[in-house]
């Protein structure tokens, strides 16, 4: 049995037993975990700008800095796909039977054998890993038609892939799945910044939760690592204009008491957690950071 995804630009017949079978069962609103892009160490690169198109994988995972006790991706075979910011420019250039990796209870990337002959190459994994999986390299792909040279990846558990989804960007429906964004050769930096406060001190190992302009989210952690320009924040690189969401929880060690957005507005806090939003500019030409600041109790 085959079932059609019809993706721009081309047709792709696969089989329901290499892709998987449509979700029977409510999914969830939102996946656990989360997905950053590395080298093929497995470690994150400066910014999330790269050299080349074939320097950038794909990693899992709880994420960088994450606690310990940090939820990864669920168990299962997952798809990705790297697309313009918008995700109406598919740029992958291979089928999509060909992007897929499994992961394990520990919710890292552990393989990428459901692609069979046509798998993407792995990096290191293990102990040189951020995360301790494998990271999976992302090219091929197409150049990004986007004037900044961004792009974003996406990954969606593979029987949650939904052509017929309302708003789905080549069957990857943004509610589930998981983004990230980085550049190629285009050092103009445009990002969302996260700090958490608390008697005047930056902490880090705190989460903040990013919905993109198309309803796909991730999730980083504060940290401090000056190799990578990380100075007490959570970062979400690369930020496509629009508006976007951040959305963040009390923590062990954090009640949330407000945020403080980039305009100068104060959200204050409720029943533990916030929700706001963040609008980004086109911005063509000097550096951006919008600065979301959190004050716990």
């Amino acid at each position: 049995m085959f079932r059609k995804l019809v993706i721009p630009g081309s047709i792709v017949l696969a089989s329901m037993a290499m892709l998987g079978s449509p979700a029977t069962a409510a999914p969830p609103v939102q996946l656990s975990g989360a997905i950053f892009t590395t080298d093929a160490s497995g470690n994150p690169v400066n910014l999330n700008i790269y050299d080349s198109k074939e320097d950038v994988y794909l990693n899992g995972g709880p994420g960088i800095n994450a606690p310990d006790d940090a939820a990864g991706l669920p168990v299962g075979t997952y798809s990705f796909q790297v697309t313009d910011p918008s995700g109406q420019t598919l740029l992958s250039t291979d089928d999509v039977t060909c992007r897929q990796f499994t992961v394990d209870d520990s919710g890292v990337i552990t393989s990428v054998t459901p692609s069979g002959n046509c798998a993407h190459q792995t990096g290191a994994g293990g102990n040189a890993s951020e995360d301790g999986g494998i990271s999976v390299q992302l090219f091929p792909y197409n150049d990004t038609p986007n004037n900044g040279g961004v792009y974003k990846v996406w990954v969606s558990p593979t029987n949650l892939l939904d052509c017929d989804a309302p708003g789905n960007k080549n069957c990857f429906v943004p509610r589930y799945s998981k983004v990230d964004n980085f550049k190629v050769r285009n050092n103009l930096i445009v990002e969302i910044d996260v700090r958490f406060w608390k008697n005047g001190t930056a902490m880090d190992g705190y989460a903040a939760t990013w919905t993109d302009t198309n309803g796909a989210s991730n999730i980083k952690y504060s940290e401090w690592n000056p190799a990578v320009l990380a100075f007490h924040e959570a970062h979400f690189e690369a930020v496509e204009p629009g508006t976007h969401g951040i959305r963040v929880e009390s923590q062990p060690g954090c009640t949330i008491t407000s945020v403080l957005l980039p305009t100068g507005k104060v959200v204050k806090a409720s029943r533990g957690w916030a929700s706001v939003s963040v609008t980004v500019a086109d911005h063509t030409e000097g550096d951006h950071t919008y600065w979301v600041d959190v004050t716990c109790a």
